[in-house]
């Protein structure tokens, strides 16, 4: 296998990808940021670089960069990522309908009425 050629097919790795980002918290809130439903979009680039439009719960939060450093080192672990970019962006919005049903039982779990 060429240094450039992915392990394996991109919808593949965007899975992996997905679920290894599911270590990435919010300290203030105790739903994963895939649950949150704050992942837009993953791009992965024929070379193993990885695009990652993320959004946060407020334009405002204090931990963007703790987060932005954890989602960049969780992607990096997939086989075949070469690089990562996480760019916040802000449209849409997030609100709790893009949160999975899972992230939702875990916040009521934890006292947040939803």
């Amino acid at each position: 296998m060429s240094e450039h050629t992915l392990p394996t097919d991109k919808a593949t790795m965007e899975t992996q990808i997905r679920e290894a980002l599911k270590v990435v918290r919010d300290p203030e809130i105790p739903v994963n940021v895939v649950d949150l439903g704050l992942i837009y979009d993953v791009d992965i680039e024929d070379d193993g670089t990885v695009n990652i439009n993320m959004t946060l719960t407020s334009m405002g939060c204090p931990v963007q960069d703790m987060i932005q450093a954890d989602a960049e080192l969780a992607a990096m672990k997939v086989e075949g990522v070469r690089r990562v970019n996480v760019e916040f962006v802000w449209s849409p919005p997030w609100d709790t309908d893009k949160m999975s049903d899972d992230g939702k039982k875990q916040m009521r779990m934890f006292g947040f009425n939803l």
